[in-house]
């Protein structure tokens, strides 16, 4: 399928769902489902963006204007899967791929055999294993889901500017850490994707990636705010998991 034939099947396919949607709190009208204005008021996106998007035109949505538009458009799991293959992107909430590298159990038995706050990373900073200690540390990023991404924690998360004392230095120096991954994942749709999400949604990272350091996932000391106000300090290590490619093993040893 050539990309005019795709776009004009992904500009026909919202549009089919926009004229199948339920108006909320409005009477009965002659024409069915949503205006283009009231889907671009739900989505948060342009009605001029909207209908480019429906004639098929050139425009290259980012992963999290589709979220967007998907939640709008109440798309079951099965019609948000086709939204974005049509649109060429990866879907930042689909589950983790089965084919994808398996979780080390050497990785997993580590973590838990640790009494510090410890957890594993796969290429793409998904939390793939973690402790008791680490969750009860990281609370709302651990708490929130069956694999929750670390980038997406870091800088779409206001609950992380909360945790972490030196946010934006902190964070600044985990664009140039990912980076140094990036590299391993190059021509990886889903690599690609989570990029674009976080430079639509985060001007931090999007000033970061620009600048195209690359920094190695280092030691020193951490600091992170408590559940009872105070603040606690640990020395980070990382080591790279042997028998798991792209997979690391990120520990928290207190420092006092």
């Amino acid at each position: 399928m050539n990309d005019d034939e795709q776009r004009r099947l992904l500009g026909a396919f919202i549009r089919s769902r926009r004229e199948a949607a339920e108006p909320v709190g409005t009477s009965r009208r002659r024409t069915p489902g949503l205006r283009r204005e009231e889907l671009a008021s739900r989505a948060g996106i342009s009605a001029t963006w909207c209908a480019w998007l429906e004639q098929g035109r050139d425009v290259r949505a980012s992963p999290h204007a589709l979220s967007r538009l998907a939640r709008a458009l109440s798309l079951s799991r099965a019609e948000r899967a086709y939204l974005f293959e049509l649109a060429g992107r990866h879907d930042p909430e689909a589950p983790a791929r089965p084919d994808g590298p398996a979780v080390p159990p050497s990785l997993v038995a580590a973590v838990h055999a640790l009494t510090c706050p410890a957890y594993g990373l796969d290429r793409f900073w998904n939390a793939c294993c973690w402790n008791a200690a680490a969750r009860d540390l990281f609370r709302g990023w651990l708490d929130s889901g069956p694999r929750p991404n670390l980038l997406r924690f870091i800088f779409l998360d206001p609950a992380a500017r909360r945790l972490v004392p030196d946010w934006e230095a902190r964070a600044s120096r985990i664009v140039a850490e990912f980076r140094s991954d990036y590299g391993h994942g190059l021509g990886d749709p889903a690599m690609s994707g989570l990029v674009e999400e976080l430079s639509a949604g985060s001007p931090l990272f999007a000033r970061g990636w620009r600048r195209q350091a690359v920094l190695a996932r280092e030691g020193g000391v951490r600091t992170f705010h408590d559940a009872a106000g105070g603040m606690r300090a640990y020395a980070q290590h990382s080591f790279a998991a042997a028998d798991g490619p792209g997979h690391k093993l990120v520990l928290l040893i207190p420092a006092d």
